[in-house]
């Protein structure tokens, strides 16, 4: 006598017609589910059994350093500058616009913005190219050049305090310089390097060129090993001299970190400071003919007793505005090269 077994379970038959299996919570129990932080069902490994919370743990110590270093000033600054603050502390009343207005019939403040405006326009361009050309002379490995490498990159260690107290010893009027040109009967009086405006600011420029060589000389040696041998070996072939395959293998080869040096340069040349402290004194210069927008910032905002903490933090956005315009160009700029 045949028995006759029971028909087997297909796999698809427990499928309701919502997609949900038999013994399965239904939908709200699956959406809640598929909600709720932590790893997927098909994770696997070390993931099964991390807290959803451990990643933010790690995270939190940057997170809260940036909050409390970037965020709350940056939004206090805001804050500021629609109020008569004091840099001391104390009462502060609401102004409005107030600040904004001054500020924009304010002349020392267009003398300073044309100054950093200036600086960065004669710096960036010089910092782009100078060190990408320093760094095409040291790529090579030739005996000793170690030590030049080395020489380029001191600068960069030296504190800007102590280097722009050298830079006084060497152009005062009795300094090293103004000495030596007098020797060699070159000029007749000492050059005013230190008491001239226009003097003080190319001066002052030139400082940073030399502290900044070295920094981004090391960019460009990185972004140099990734330029292939073969293109400069092809334009050899084909009767490229040296300085036309620079122009036209290297700079292509190297434009993405040119525009990056650009806008770290761009964005230190318009907060320099130090620089034009050190040449032009506490005053920035004679009358405060050289005074950068971070100068102006200091001389409007935190004097003890003339001070106007809101008025200088409305500069101080001023500045940031002007900043993050100089980054959204390089940022355009990078992709129309990309594309």
């Amino acid at each position: 006598m045949t028995t006759l077994s029971p028909p087997t379970k297909d796999p698809g038959a427990a499928v309701s017609s919502r997609g949900t299996r038999a013994g399965e919570p239904g939908g709200p129990r699956r959406l809640v589910r598929a909600l709720k932080p932590g790893p997927t069902a098909d994770a696997g490994g070390a993931a099964l059994y991390r807290r959803w919370w451990l990643p933010w743990l790690w995270m939190a110590p940057a997170i809260i350093g940036v909050t409390v270093f970037g965020v709350y000033p940056f939004l206090n600054t805001l804050l500021l500058s629609f109020t008569d603050a004091k840099p001391l502390g104390g009462a502060a009343s609401f102004v409005g616009l107030d600040n904004y207005a001054r500020m924009l019939g304010d002349a020392d403040f267009w003398l300073a913005t044309r100054n950093s405006v200036l600086y960065a326009v004669i710096v960036v361009p010089l910092m782009v190219l100078l060190p990408l050309m320093l760094a095409v002379l040291v790529e090579k490995n030739l005996p000793g050049i170690g030590f030049f490498r080395s020489a380029f990159y001191t600068p960069v260690l030296a504190s800007s305090v102590v280097v722009g107290l050298s830079w006084q010893w060497l152009l005062s009027d009795q300094g090293l310089v103004n000495t030596w040109l007098q020797k060699a009967h070159l000029i007749r009086s000492a050059i005013p390097f230190l008491s001239d405006s226009w003097l003080i600011l190319l001066c002052a420029m030139g400082l940073t060129l030399w502290k900044g060589l070295g920094w981004y000389m090391i960019f460009y040696l990185a972004a140099l090993g990734n330029v292939p041998r073969e293109l400069h070996e092809a334009a050899a072939v084909d009767g490229a001299g040296a300085v036309r395959r620079f122009w036209h293998v290297t700079v292509p080869g190297v434009r993405t970190s040119m525009l990056l040096v650009g806008t770290l340069t761009g964005i230190g040349s318009l907060r320099v400071f130090t620089e034009i402290y050190m040449l032009g004194g506490s005053t920035g210069g004679p009358g405060g003919a050289d005074r950068t927008l971070p100068f102006y910032i200091r001389d409007v905002a935190l004097d003890p007793l003339t001070g106007n903490a809101g008025y200088g933090s409305a500069v101080s956005v001023a500045l940031f505005v002007l900043t993050l315009g100089l980054t959204l160009l390089a940022q355009r700029l990078t992709k129309e090269d990309a594309a």
